[in-house]
């Protein structure tokens, strides 16, 4: 998700708001080993999102916004030894116009050097990873001399077929022939070895500048990788990128960063295949780093993700400012403190954190959350157009596929559907199977009128991501359908919402969001009402005033719901769920006019909003228009 994650000076970017359009565009519980992942069919695969756009989003770094989070975009520790060389290779990727672009660029630039901090490690980590590439090297070249010698000999075999006459000087020909192909095979071998030395000289260097003196026989914290980058840990080398970690720090247990890195990649591990089970291993992860390093900004900025993944905002934004005091620059940190912030309800602040993180690191991170900051004030225009700009910078399928998902739901949201599939189209054409996308396209498609193409994406995205989202959606295609036998199969993916619900709050995720939104209208209306109030208590924001009113409205108590109905309408974010809810509370209450007003705009701005929910809009709006 974010183009780098290594804190620093800012960048030479332009910020978002006043950069011009491109023309373009998972079992031990210590040791690094805690948390390898295991497939565990029961397990669902995504948390609840954790901000509003990324249920994803990541979240600059592992946060996720949600978002999310897999996140997208930067370079992060790689599982193999040639990570920096293909990483390298991605720093010239971007061809885009533009101030963006040119931000892109920057950035990606900077990733190079990144990437000597995240694999180099110290300087034996350094050389087994550069010695592995010689050997590689080697190994084909010396495959190509000996292709060299081969063809030489079969040269040879073709002169004694032309007689026996000339063959013992013909001979002396062969034998100087295979020589001097062999010479000349040493010799490009040696040019290879000659240039994976100077490499590995150069890695080491590099090695030891990023690190620091490296003082013999001291018993210190080594400071190796900077944060994992999202982008990265959102794509499919995630779970190869932990593994690599894990052997990083059975050879190097005193490297702090390397303990901070690993625990950011486990909660992106949580985030993007929905284990909760990750986070314990996370929180173990993050506290050895600042147990080697106290109030390092790389674990606080970690801790915070972690807090903002389990839905701690308040501590989230305590630790993120924590970090901040150690770096001001630290990009994690400044969008942990956004996301804290959206989802503490307090929106003035939050975009002003946003700006202030503009300022200091613009990239993709940033970006995201200033889109999302500007949708919650239904300024639906600059959301867009921020996010065009974000797409154009973005150059790895992780980056790609995050930000042209948050596009697709931005336009579903607007019912847009034919640019919403055309969104998560590029976004699994980065990554096949990035969940927000694939969950998004068969609501899209769904909302289309494509029901069988929606619930057969649905009934993949199940079997291997239970999570409340999709398991709703797909339970109320099922009812809409209304075969036989899918009202028995509607009320099992219902009742798979508990179980994901207890497997979360084991882990120290807070579910009452999810709870109150799924109970309402498919589970215990009583649990509904205690989950939405709880989660009230904590934070107000637009997502928790309008779950609150809902559930006070199927609890028969709609004059106590409306307040909260018109407090999530308030800021202007266009979410049709919300006025439908708004506009059904208004018709409970003898608001007639009101609920008419309400019901037709939900209807207006997203249609096919949900399957269950529209058919009832619609006829409660017919309803009304009936009686005036």
């Amino acid at each position: 998700m974010s183009p780098r994650t290594n804190d620093g000076e800012p960048e030479p970017t332009r910020r978002a708001f006043d950069r011009p359009a491109p023309t373009t565009g998972e079992p031990a519980t210590d040791g690094p080993d805690a948390g390898t992942p295991v497939t565990d069919p029961g397990h669902p695969v995504r948390p609840a999102r954790t901000t509003g756009p990324d249920a994803g989003e990541a979240a600059a770094g592992a946060t996720d916004r949600t978002p999310s989070a897999p996140a997208p975009g930067a370079t992060g520790p790689g599982p193999d030894t040639e990570a920096v060389t293909a990483r390298g290779s991605d720093t010239g990727a971007t061809e885009t116009s533009g101030a963006v672009a040119s931000a892109a660029v920057a950035e990606s630039d900077a990733d190079s050097g990144t990437t000597a901090d995240t694999d180099t490690g110290t300087d034996s980590g350094t050389g087994s990873a550069a010695v592995a590439e010689s050997g590689a090297g080697a190994g084909g070249d010396a495959g190509r001399s000996g292709g060299a010698g081969s063809r030489a000999g079969d040269a040879a075999d073709d002169d004694h077929e032309h007689g026996e006459t000339h063959e013992a000087g013909r001979g002396d020909d062969r034998v100087a022939a295979v020589r001097r192909a062999g010479a000349a095979g040493r010799r490009w071998r040696a040019a290879q070895l000659s240039a994976c030395a100077a490499m590995l000289a150069v890695a080491l260097t590099a090695g030891a500048v990023a690190l620091g003196a490296v003082r013999d026989g001291r018993n210190v914290p080594v400071a190796t990788a900077a944060a994992v980058a999202p982008g990265l840990l959102a794509s499919g080398d995630l779970d190869a990128s932990i593994t690599a970690l894990q052997a990083h720090l059975r050879a190097q247990p005193k490297d702090f960063g390397g303990w901070a890195t690993l625990g950011l990649a486990y909660v992106e591990q949580a985030r993007t295949k929905g284990d909760p089970s990750r986070y314990p291993q996370a929180d173990q992860a993050l506290g050895r780093s600042l147990a080697l390093r106290p109030d390092n900004d790389q674990a606080l900025a970690g801790r915070a993700a972690l807090a903002a993944a389990r839905h701690d905002f308040a501590h989230a934004l305590e630790l993120a400012d924590r970090a901040l005091e150690q770096n001001p620059y630290s990009e994690r940190a400044l969008c942990s403190r956004i996301d804290a912030l959206v989802e503490l309800g307090r929106y003035a602040d939050a975009d002003a954190a946003v700006r202030t993180a503009d300022e200091r690191r613009p990239g993709v991170p940033v970006f995201t959350r200033y889109a999302y900051v500007h949708e919650l004030r239904g300024d639906v225009a600059t959301a867009r157009r921020v996010l065009d700009r974000a797409l154009a910078a973005s150059t790895s399928p992780g980056d790609i596929a995050y930000v042209a998902s948050q596009l697709g739901q931005l336009a579903w949201n607007q019912g847009d559907y034919a640019s919403a599939l055309t969104h998560y189209a590029r976004a699994l054409a980065a990554d096949e199977n990035y969940l927000p996308a694939l969950e998004g396209r068969a609501r899209a498609q769904a909302a289309s009128g494509r029901r069988a193409e929606a619930i057969k994406g649905l009934e993949l995205i199940v079997a291997r991501y239970p999570l409340p989202g999709p398991l709703v959606e797909l339970g109320e295609l099922y009812e809409a359908r209304g075969a036989e036998g899918d009202r028995a199969k509607a009320e099992d993916q219902y009742s798979l919402v508990d179980a994901w619900t207890a497997i979360a709050r084991a882990n120290g995720v807070n579910a009452d969001l999810d709870t109150a939104l799924a109970a309402a209208d498919h589970g215990g209306r009583a649990t509904a009402l205690r989950a939405a109030r709880d989660d009230w208590s904590r934070r107000h924001t637009v997502h928790t005033a309008d779950a609150l009113a809902w559930a006070l409205h199927v609890n028969g108590k709609d004059a106590e719901a409306l307040p909260y109905a018109r407090q999530a309408t308030a800021t202007g974010y266009r979410n049709a769920a919300f006025l439908y809810h708004r506009g059904m509370i208004e018709k409970a209450t003898g608001h007639a006019a009101d609920a008419r007003t309400h019901l037709a705009a939900a209807l207006k701005l997203n249609p096919g909003f949900s399957p269950l929910g529209a058919r009832e809009a619609r006829t409660a709006l017919e309803t009304l228009e009936a009686s005036k």
